[in-house]
């Protein structure tokens, strides 16, 4: 389950990574569009934020202190420190998940979580669909910021030829 986790995580801070790349420019990424408040910059940073602080500080003791607030308030970031950070993210998860024990994947998360501790394979898989949901928000801020309609991509699947499901 762990393997599965972490190339699921990979493959969409890889979709991050070219989701912002897509933007024509900075200025774009903090455009407000009707219906949706938050800006795709806002969306990067909390990705980053939240996987810094659950996976790296949580399960890999790194030290990152989040700034939650910030996530949604700061503004003007450029492309390229943007994909900075989701790159510096993604080694860190890589880098953690890769040291995991996997012996403390039924042990509940070392994090509080909206004041419970959840068992901590749940939680990985929240992670999970909690950065694909906002994939989602992003390419649809893209879109309507830019006029753009189109895609990133599809979402690469190879990876899951490559391994047995983790209840076989």
């Amino acid at each position: 389950m762990l393997t599965a986790i972490a190339a699921l995580l990979k493959r969409d801070l890889a979709t991050l990574e070219r989701e912002i790349a897509a933007y024509p420019d900075d200025a774009s990424l903090w455009t407000a569009v009707p219906g949706q408040r938050t800006s795709g910059g806002n969306l990067a940073l909390h990705l980053v934020g939240n996987l810094r602080h659950f996976i790296g500080a949580g399960l890999g003791n790194t030290g990152y202190l989040r700034d939650r607030p910030q996530e949604f308030g700061r503004r003007g970031l450029s492309r390229a420190e943007l994909i900075e950070g989701v790159r510096d993210t993604a080694r860190e998860v890589e880098t953690t998940l890769a040291a995991f024990d996997r012996t403390r994947l039924t042990e509940p998360f070392p994090l509080a979580v909206a004041g419970i501790h959840p068992i901590t394979s749940t939680f990985l898989i929240h992670l999970c669909t909690h950065l694909t949901f906002h994939l989602g928000q992003l390419d649809y801020h893209r879109r309507a910021a830019t006029g753009n309609p189109a895609s990133v991509g599809p979402l690469p699947l190879d990876f899951m030829a490559q391994q047995a499901p983790p209840w076989l």
